[in-house]
């Protein structure tokens, strides 16, 4: 399948003016920030608040706004024009998604530096935050794509929030209930576990499993857009 960075600009172009206009989505680039603000000298472990603070901002507005963007295409049935065009899965998606990346990428490398945390090894920090990225616009398409509407949109995004950014936590009580060892294996545990302290070969582990969660996410987002297509 080819894919024409024409038309994945042109469609970033675009999302990016309707995404300046939406005041109610784009405040949601403030949430990482106003948080590595509140959390900054707490004097805590610094790995696991600032594994706290990724897992929380990508799902609160990595996903939020992928999920919302998705959504106002499909309330205004231009996501259906846009499905009709000559652009291919590959164009539609990657355009759609480079916006939210870029603006991900950028408030999280700028919340890494209000907060300060240094990492022990920043080639495997950045390959773990761009891949969660991944893993998270892929959520965001998953809920944006199951919407009608931004407010269902919004609603389906919440479950995503709960879930990923208690699971590390969830794993407290998994001495009195076991079902919840499932949790270590969740992307946000497994963020949380590798900026903790995880180095050498413990930390191929962690980026296994979050590469595979984006992986299979992503395979998810494309067989639903396909599924949508055909609907249409």
């Amino acid at each position: 399948m080819n894919i024409s960075m024409k038309r994945v600009g042109a469609i970033f172009i675009k999302d990016y003016k309707e995404f300046s206009r939406n005041y109610a989505v784009s405040i949601m680039l403030l949430f990482p920030i106003f948080f590595a603000f509140l959390y900054r000298g707490t004097g805590e472990p610094q790995g696991e608040i600032y594994a706290f603070i990724l897992n929380f901002s990508l799902a609160m507005m990595t996903s939020f706004i992928q999920a919302c963007l998705i959504a106002e295409e499909k309330e205004r049935n231009t996501l259906r024009s846009l499905m009709m065009t000559p652009a291919s899965m590959l164009d539609v998606l990657l355009g759609k998604s480079a916006l939210v990346f870029t603006m991900s990428a950028a408030v999280l490398a700028l919340s890494t530096y209000i907060y300060g945390y240094e990492p022990t090894n920043l080639p495997v920090l950045l390959f773990a935050v761009a891949v969660s990225i991944v893993l998270y616009v892929a959520v965001g398409t998953i809920c944006g794509l199951y919407s009608r509407t931004v407010m269902e949109a919004t609603l389906s995004v919440f479950p995503v929030l709960i879930i990923f950014t208690a699971g590390p936590y969830a794993q407290l009580f998994a001495d009195k209930f076991p079902v919840l060892e499932v949790a270590r294996y969740l992307p946000s545990s497994q963020l949380m576990e590798l900026l903790g302290g995880a180095s050498g070969t413990g930390a191929v582990e962690p980026l296994v499993v979050i590469t595979l969660w984006a992986a299979v996410l992503t395979a998810i987002s494309f067989i639903l857009y396909k599924k949508r297509l055909k609907d249409q």
